[in-house]
């Protein structure tokens, strides 16, 4: 196994042959491709380039092999320019993927921009690398918002969503889901004919399906006009489409289409009132939950949304046995922190009305399970149980009985009181 000291010379070493003034396009196309095959899928040595100042490296050779490939007449220079593009690209969407100090990182170096000129490459490989390299980036809160009360944004946003190519499609769809805040942008979109396009992309591919149900998502929530739209789309083609979606065989497009129809329902019960699609919406939430993946960390989070002060909804999910199915999860262990987060939540909101919710949850054995989260390492997570025993402790019956004043409940709220996290306090 090699020491600490010899990793650390041959990143450094692999930093100075980015680094080389040396005018050697193979040597550097050689040093990207290193790079990347060993911080893929690799969070700690994607943060050891970072910290050893990789990405301005990178973006150094990004930047010089742009202005070549637009000053050159010879073919073969520019291949080798483009090659220096697709390969610098690839290497600061890996550094950007999942680390916000990587989107730091190439942002502070100036790379954004760069990226951007790749959208209007004449070759199609660096044109797919830059707009996979800026979807990465905008997966992150970090990323610039675009302003899309600006007209020029607007535009922008179209010319990508119009694209043949589907990667700069998907980039755009990843704009608005990143950027659009606003009911007044979301009606903006609307009138400008986006909410149209991203109906039409549900029909690509499954990546750009996946990225345009998060878009309408987006563009949906708490605003009732900009539903009304879309469900009299094609004649409401467009929502028995979204309808059809969560039997999809993708877990990922299951779970986006529920959070579509979620969003609907929250906003404008009359499009949702169909019982039979409601408990699908349920069942489908809590099959999603068996995701060992992001899908099953994000589902808990989606069927807190669908029974969020909704007693027709809570007594669904407690018929089709939300409590227990949620319970089982706490306790099999040991869960990730998000994914231990939304359940704590889900488990709150099917709890906040019910008794027959709460009593069921008190019979599962699982308040003990709740209450040792309360000294979790994530701040996220301790939250989520104190919400989780509010919501449970408003059961008369259980008050009364004394079960939410022993030492092993109160002890640790108490000194929750202090809690480093003000959020927590």
């Amino acid at each position: 196994m090699p020491s600490s000291a010899s990793t650390t010379s041959r990143s450094e070493n692999l930093i100075s042959r980015l680094s080389s003034a040396v005018d050697d396009s193979d040597s550097k196309l050689k040093a990207l491709r290193d790079l990347k095959n060993q911080i893929i899928g690799n969070r700690t040595k994607k943060l050891t380039y970072i910290k050893l100042g990789a990405v301005p490296s990178v973006v150094s050779i990004l930047s010089q092999a742009d202005a070549d490939c637009s000053s050159s007449s010879s073919s073969s220079s520019s291949s080798c320019s483009s090659s220096l593009l697709v390969q610098s690209a690839a290497v600061l969407g890996s550094f950007a993927c999942g680390v916000d100090a990587g989107v730091t990182a190439i942002l502070d170096a100036g790379a954004f921009s760069h990226l951007l000129r790749l959208l209007s490459n004449s070759d199609d490989k660096v044109v797919d690398a830059g707009a996979r390299a800026l979807r990465m980036i905008f997966q992150s809160k970090l990323a610039p918002k675009y302003d899309f009360l600006q007209e020029e944004n607007v535009k922008f946003l179209l010319k990508l969503l119009n694209s043949e190519n589907e990667n700069v499609a998907e980039l755009g769809a990843s704009i608005i889901t990143h950027s659009c805040v606003t009911r007044l942008e979301q009606k903006v979109l609307c009138d400008a004919g986006v909410l149209k396009k991203l109906i039409s992309l549900l029909e690509g591919s499954l990546s750009l399906r996946d990225a345009s149900l998060e878009s309408l998502a987006t563009i949906f929530k708490d605003n009732s006009e900009v539903v009304s739209q879309f469900v009299g789309a094609d004649g409401g083609k467009a929502l028995n489409g979204l309808i059809k979606l969560m039997k999809d065989r993708y877990p990922r497009t299951r779970l986006l289409s529920c959070i579509c129809l979620t969003v609907i329902r929250n906003g404008s019960p009359c499009y949702v009132k169909d019982l039979q699609i409601k408990r699908d919406l349920v069942l489908v939430l809590l099959e999603l939950l068996d995701d060992p993946g992001q899908v099953g960390d994000e589902a808990p989070f989606a069927l807190a949304s669908l029974t969020s002060e909704m007693e027709d909804m809570q007594k669904l999910a407690f018929e089709a046995d939300a409590i227990d199915k949620l319970s089982i999860h706490l306790q099999n262990g040991p869960v990730q922190s998000k994914r231990l987060q939304g359940i704590l939540l889900a488990l709150a909101d099917l709890c906040s009305k019910l008794e027959s919710c709460r009593s069921r949850f008190l019979s599962l054995q699982v308040l003990n399970w709740v209450t040792s989260m309360l000294t979790n390492d994530s701040a996220d997570v301790r939250v989520a149980a104190c919400i989780c025993i509010k919501c449970v402790s408003r059961s008369l019956k259980s008050l009364s009985a004394g079960l939410f004043m022993n030492e092993m409940i109160v002890i640790p709220l108490i000194e929750l009181l202090h809690d480093s996290c003000i959020s927590v306090q």
